[in-house]
């Protein structure tokens, strides 16, 4: 991010244009939505510009800007169409302490001024950084749509009532109030009766929320899935906007957690393999701690909540403190590997069911049926596999496994950083140390890419090999 989007408090405060043009105009009808003192300086002005300096909107002067117009300007725009007259009122701005914009002109401006949808006083910006404004004319057109009417009225309103609300205790009661109203309680008063009906449905909220109870807090088990936020489910999205509490594993990435409100506090709980870390009992109690406040906690795991994720132990330690909580699915690695390399976890004729086994537990490496897992066409997604992969290729030559059957490695399942590679059981542990795994990594144990596998089953059905 070039550009820091921030608003900027123009009321009362001068705004300088120079040019007189077209290109001025059409600047001066965005800036003329604020309460800015607006100077405009140039020759041969718009008819539209001469009947805004006619009915006091702005003041005019009909002459280039000169040294000492911009005084005390916050913002001056360089609006005359040409590049040697928009960069000498640059100069004249900036000594002046004023931070210009150039129309049209990204590198020789201090700012930028977004494509704005206009709910007064709720304000959408929408900006590319200059690299794509028809892209930022299109989000516009879609908010404008998306966006009801009435918004800016129900803002108003609830403008004049904040400090009545604050007699509510700060943080989620707050919070949950302001959803009901600007969800539902609102809305449907300005469709019955307009502002004054909407400043009623307001005092008659605030005395219910008055009225009710302290409502208990509860931890919500919620699958990240592998990495890509686009896969996570509705659900985990606005819960996460909902957290008083964000406890997250080690693998969910950045783009996931900015999910999260603002001012929710985000705990990162992550273990680091054989030692290091958290320890599951520091988990439990920071879960039981904050539900027991009155919180809503987000425990944020990896993939899904109940594969590998010790989920038990944490719901076990929320009953016997007596504290609500539910599970929210998530895409667990195994199927986003199997995605991204095109095949299918089962597949009549060839495994008539599915392993999901880990490479490590509590004790070390851990031990599996291995006689099942070395047998012909069985499938296996194995997770945190990589360290152990040595043990697991040994394990399952002992008792009998094809070495050259295939095992393919996914590095970040999902993720823009996506890494196949393929190796067999035999050469599983050579491949992986030259591959340098340092992401999360998925092994599938007999599957190979699709492309990869296609071209087997064809030199099978000609006859060769």
């Amino acid at each position: 991010m070039r550009h820091f989007p921030i608003f900027v408090d123009l009321d009362g405060h001068r705004v300088v244009v120079s040019g007189a043009g077209a290109c001025a105009e059409a600047k001066l009808r965005l800036i003329l939505k604020t309460h800015a003192e607006v100077q405009v300086f140039g020759e041969g002005p718009t008819g539209q510009i001469l009947r805004w300096h006619e009915a006091r909107r702005i003041d005019l002067h009909e002459r280039a800007i000169e040294p000492g117009d911009a005084v005390g300007a916050v913002l001056l725009y360089g609006a005359n169409d040409d590049r040697e007259l928009d960069l000498r009122a640059a100069g004249i701005g900036r000594a002046a302490g004023a931070m210009v914009n150039l129309v049209d002109r990204l590198e020789e401006s201090d700012f930028i001024t977004p494509a704005i949808v206009d709910r007064d006083p709720v304000t959408v910006a929408i900006g590319t950084e200059g690299a794509a404004p028809v892209l930022a004319r299109k989000i516009k057109a879609e908010t404008e749509e998306r966006l009801a009417s009435s918004v800016g009225v129900l803002a108003r309103v609830a403008r004049g009532f904040r400090e009545r609300v604050e007699a509510l205790p700060a943080g989620r009661v707050r919070r949950a109030f302001w959803k009901r109203y600007y969800d539902r309680v609102g809305p449907a008063a300005h469709a019955r009766g307009g502002g004054e009906a909407v400043a009623a449905s307001l005092e008659g909220l605030l005395q219910d929320a008055l009225g009710a109870g302290r409502e208990p807090g509860r931890v919500h088990f919620v699958g990240a899935g592998p990495g890509d936020p686009d896969l996570m489910t509705h659900r985990a999205r606005r819960l996460l906007d909902e957290a008083d509490v964000v406890a997250h594993d080690r693998l969910v990435p950045l783009e996931i957690l900015e999910l999260a409100r603002r001012e929710a506090r985000i705990v990162d709980v992550g273990k680091v393999g054989y030692g290091g870390g958290w320890e599951q009992g520091e988990i439990n109690d920071l879960l039981v701690d904050h539900a027991v406040r009155g919180d809503v906690v987000v425990r944020l795991k990896s993939g899904d909540p109940g594969i590998f994720g010790r989920l038990d132990e944490e719901t076990a330690a929320l009953d016997e403190a007596g504290i609500a909580w539910d599970v929210v699915p998530g895409v667990t690695a195994a199927a986003a590997a199997a995605a991204a390399i095109g095949a299918s976890l089962t597949c009549r004729k060839r495994n008539s069911e599915l392993r999901i086994v880990t490479g490590a537990d509590l004790d070390g490496f851990a031990e599996h049926d291995w006689r099942e897992l070395a047998s012909p066409g069985a499938v296996a997604g194995v997770y945190m596999g990589v360290r152990a992969a040595h043990f697991i290729s040994g394990r399952l030559l002992m008792h009998g496994a094809d070495g050259r059957r295939p095992v393919t490695i996914v590095e970040n399942a999902s993720r823009p950083d996506q890494r196949v590679i393929t190796s067999t059981i035999a050469g599983l542990a050579e491949d992986l140390r030259r591959a340098r795994i340092t992401g999360p990594a998925m092994l599938l144990l007999g599957l190979s890419p699709r492309h990869l596998a296609s071209a087997a089953m064809t030199r099978l059905a000609s006859g060769d090999g």
